[in-house]
């Protein structure tokens, strides 16, 4: 073998394991920042999909717990938009936690971060019933109008009867 097959071939190789080392960054989303006035846009825009919101954070144990849950359904249906709207920002106002948390856990999920000041000021735009504790779940049939607010963890099975419920 001649030197020029050899550079070839070891340029290949480590082509290759870069790409294989890397592709979680090539194949991860990245979590917008928007705003309360965004946020509502799309809770109130009308959409032929139900709408799934799920307030999380990073340090929520519970919030966690249930992503799966909500990766699940974001990849059997497609009738169902899933947004997971971060409340990290308001205690830790670096967003590469976040991002970070995204790209470990491989979400497909849509992941927004939600930039909106102190929470007690805004919670029950979102609903009146919300405590402002975490995990919380809006879900939303815009066609309709109507809508569920789960202000707690929840299972597949109440999920599913929530969607059941605005539909």
């Amino acid at each position: 073998m001649n030197i020029r097959y050899f550079k070839l071939f070891v340029l290949k190789f480590c082509l290759i394991g870069f790409l294989f080392l890397f592709s979680n960054f090539v194949y991860c989303q990245k979590a917008e920042i928007i705003s309360l006035e965004k946020l509502q846009h799309e809770i109130e825009n009308d959409s032929e999909k139900i709408l799934v919101f799920n307030f999380w954070a990073t340090w929520c144990g519970p919030c966690i717990k249930e992503l799966p849950m909500f990766e699940k359904l974001n990849r059997e249906n497609s009738n169902i938009k899933i947004t997971l709207v971060s409340m990290d920002l308001d205690l830790n106002p670096n967003p590469q936690k976040v991002y970070d948390f995204v790209s470990k856990k491989k979400l497909k999920s849509r992941v927004v971060i939600l930039e909106a000041g102190d929470p007690n000021s805004w919670i029950e735009t979102i609903d009146a019933n919300w405590s402002g504790a975490l995990p919380a779940t809006l879900v939303v049939n815009t066609v309709t109008g109507n809508r569920r607010f789960v202000n707690s963890e929840i299972d597949l099975e109440e999920l599913e009867n929530l969607i059941k419920e605005v539909q």
